[in-house]
């Protein structure tokens, strides 16, 4: 893969289907294309799942929460997807117990009994009982909370999302597609039967137009800027209204020694009626989310003060654990794109639909933007199903079985897994962990587990070009501890270099590790001594 092909020879060939976002939701139309024997591009205009899809809670799920709300028929089709996302990539996603804790008997059981219902839902897809725990067996898994009387135990699903997403993309490729990443679209016009994208390579400024017979708008909380690209407006009267409004969620992580969590455990009810997730991720304790409205999408969105003020009192009234800032290893934010940005509410976020859409406003040009990264592969199976039924495409040349197509990287049935809960390792890279393991470099380590040879294969075969790409998602140190990634930094852009001959973009990576990391005066000192 490395030296990195020039755009115009990348774009020398026509596709039937061109994806524009490099997300869990583009890359699973990547795959469900390809794989159905179509010629496939896909661009992105950062970096694999750099926005919304590495900045997620971790967590598989099945929708517990649409119980509350009657969504039976929505948890079910979750808890199907949920067991297939399971089996097609086990070494990065894997069942996970949550414990959920109740201060009155009262609430214990209600919550008992819709953990019962969602066991029930998912049949023999059950990924373990839900189960009382009291006394010496909870305190052996989770630390015993402030005012506990109770608690339950089930069972959900936990995963890698960036190197899941990697995994998506490297399966593309195997099945044929063209897959870019730090390609955007500039520009995009009809042209007899399907679109002409000018697309721009974000590292060398070279542009190349592609011809593309239909083109799938996969760009989540920007799918907007895309539209209004491909649809321009006769006039700013006419402009068209907005398909999605932003939330934002941040998360923050600790070491584990702060919060040492053998299960993930779930608070139910905030103090504002949110939950919130403390889960043991890759050596760490992953602690979120918040749900705040915003009116504008930047690509490295900030925590605001009444959100940090949030996890900060949640974690100390429900978790017990009283934090400074400089327990604080890393804060990310993620953009979540909410359906219905058109006629949203000015009370917020709240009423605005989880679910995903997929509208079709002009010939071969589909959008498909929501939903969440469990149901990905059933998504990317409606938009495909969608372009054959408005005659955008033909009908698929062979069954594409995404659901038994196991993903690259995956190890053969039987095979050990490393839990998730433990710190990063080789095997994250599935199969292609032995040839890492004996290359050179191997001997040589830079921090948390990564080797120089883990980078140069990243360089070589996974598209890692800047130090973002690298140290944020083909290893997540920026998200487990942004003081570490700095320190690793300088040693991984020479690597990088030396691979590609591309400029790394180091001065930026450094900036973006102090916008990962808390300052004193972010976070109010509210711990006794």
């Amino acid at each position: 893969m490395s030296p990195r092909l020039s755009l115009s020879d990348w774009t020398l060939e026509p596709c039937d289907v061109l994806v524009v976002g490099g997300g869990a939701t583009g890359l699973g139309v990547a795959v469900q294309a390809a794989l159905e024997g179509r010629q496939v591009a896909l661009v992105e205009a950062r970096d694999f799942a750099s926005g919304t899809s590495s900045r997620s809670t971790k967590l598989l799920h099945g929708g517990v929460r649409y119980l509350a709300q009657g969504r039976f028929k929505l948890v079910r089709e979750a808890l199907r997807e949920r067991a297939i996302v399971l089996g097609l990539a086990p070494h990065l996603a894997q069942p996970l117990p949550f414990v959920v804790h109740e201060r009155s008997w009262w609430s214990w059981a209600l919550t008992t009994a819709g953990l019962k219902l969602y066991q029930w839902l998912a049949g023999r897809l059950s990924l373990g009982a839900t189960e009382m725990l009291h006394g010496a067996e909870l305190s052996a898994s989770v630390p015993v909370l402030p005012g506990t009387v109770a608690a339950v135990r089930y069972w959900d699903g936990q995963f890698e999302d960036a190197r899941l997403a990697l995994a998506l993309a490297q399966t593309a490729q195997a099945g044929g597609a063209r897959v870019r990443n730090h390609v955007r679209v500039v520009g995009m016009v009809r042209h007899g039967d399907g679109w002409q994208v000018q697309l721009q390579d974000g590292l060398s400024g070279q542009t190349a137009t592609l011809q593309a017979a239909c083109v799938v708008n996969a760009t989540g909380v920007w799918v907007d800027a895309l539209r209004q690209l491909a649809l321009p407006a006769a006039s700013p009267a006419q402009a068209m209204p907005a398909l999605v409004k932003p939330s934002q969620g941040v998360h923050w992580v600790v070491d584990r020694a702060l919060l040492p969590l053998k299960e993930a455990v779930l608070v139910p009810r905030t103090s504002d009626g949110r939950v919130l997730f403390a889960v043991p991720w890759l050596g760490a304790t992953v602690i979120g989310t918040t749900d705040t409205p915003r009116d504008d999408a930047p690509l490295e969105p900030r925590p605001m003060a009444e959100e940090l003020a949030f996890l900060l009192q949640e974690t100390q009234q429900a978790l017990g654990v009283c934090l400074r800032a400089q327990d604080i290893q890393s804060v990310w934010v993620g953009l979540r794109p909410l359906v219905g940005g058109g006629s949203a509410a000015a009370g917020g976020t709240a009423r605005l639909s989880r679910e995903h859409l997929i509208t079709r406003e002009a010939p071969g040009f589909v959008t498909v933007t929501g939903g969440k990264w469990t149901t990905y592969r059933s998504m990317a199976l409606e938009v495909m199903d969608e372009l054959v039924r408005q005659g955008d495409v033909s009908a698929p040349l062979r069954n594409a079985r995404t659901a038994q197509h196991t993903l690259f990287g995956a190890p053969p049935p039987g095979t050990p897994a490393v839990s998730l809960r433990d710190g990063p390792g080789l095997h994250l890279l599935g199969t292609q962990a032995g040839q890492v393991a004996n290359a050179p470099g191997s001997e040589e380590l830079l921090g948390l587990g990564l080797t120089a040879a883990v980078v140069r294969y990243a360089a070589r075969s996974e598209w890692a070009v800047t130090v973002e790409d690298m140290l944020a998602r083909r290893w997540r140190v920026l998200f487990l501890d942004a003081r570490l990634a700095a320190r690793m930094a300088p040693r991984v852009a020479e690597l990088l270099e030396q691979e590609t001959g591309i400029d790394p973009a180091l001065p930026a990576f450094l900036a973006l590790c102090q916008q990962y990391q808390l300052s004193p005066s972010d976070l109010a000192d509210t711990c006794t001594p």
